[in-house]
């Protein structure tokens, strides 16, 4: 199942959850950046595929470490890579599943999502857990992105932070 204690009380009953939140915000056309850890590499290919099937919109995967990519090209990715650097008009956002204190372009104002820490790491600088565990099991779309980014702008820090739970799913996702 999971090493994170999720509340849920089987593993079908967790997959029924999150991929009906993920195909509740993710539409068919929608890009959605998986920031690693798709699905346990031992579940079996005919099951991976099947639940990869059942999520909608254009998937690009952000490698993470469950994820072998030997299995994971049979799925249809639209890619997938160790780390990703996407334009957004006028920011820059490092995607990697694992998080960074620095990262490329960090000492010029861009952002860092991860996944990986299944919630238990604070927002740092500019970077924060965009993990499913980190947002009710949820996938977060570019406005929560944006919001988040604001308040880290305003300074909040891990201080201010430690009586939120973090918790949920990407358009940004990692299990």
């Amino acid at each position: 199942m999971c090493y994170c204690n999720r509340p849920f009380g089987s593993t079908e009953e967790m997959e029924e959850v999150m991929v009906g939140n993920w195909n509740e915000l993710v539409k068919p056309g929608d890009d959605v950046y998986h920031l690693g850890d798709f699905i346990y590499w031992r579940v079996a290919p005919k099951e991976m595929s099947r639940v990869f099937r059942a999520l909608n919109g254009r998937k690009h995967l952000v490698i993470g470490n469950h994820d072998r990519p030997e299995i994971m090209k049979n799925l249809g990715w639209v890619w997938m890579r160790p780390q990703f650097g996407l334009n957004l008009g006028n920011e820059y956002v490092w995607l990697s599943h694992y998080a960074h204190r620095t990262w490329n372009r960090s000492f010029h104002g861009s952002w860092h999502l991860f996944g990986h820490s299944h919630g238990k790491l604070f927002p740092h600088g500019f970077s924060f857990d965009a993990g499913v565990d980190s947002w009710n099991f949820k996938p977060i779309n570019l406005d929560t992105v944006w919001a988040m980014m604001r308040k880290l702008e305003k300074g909040e820090t891990e201080e201010t932070h430690k009586e939120r739970t973090w918790n949920g799913l990407d358009i940004f996702a990692s299990v």
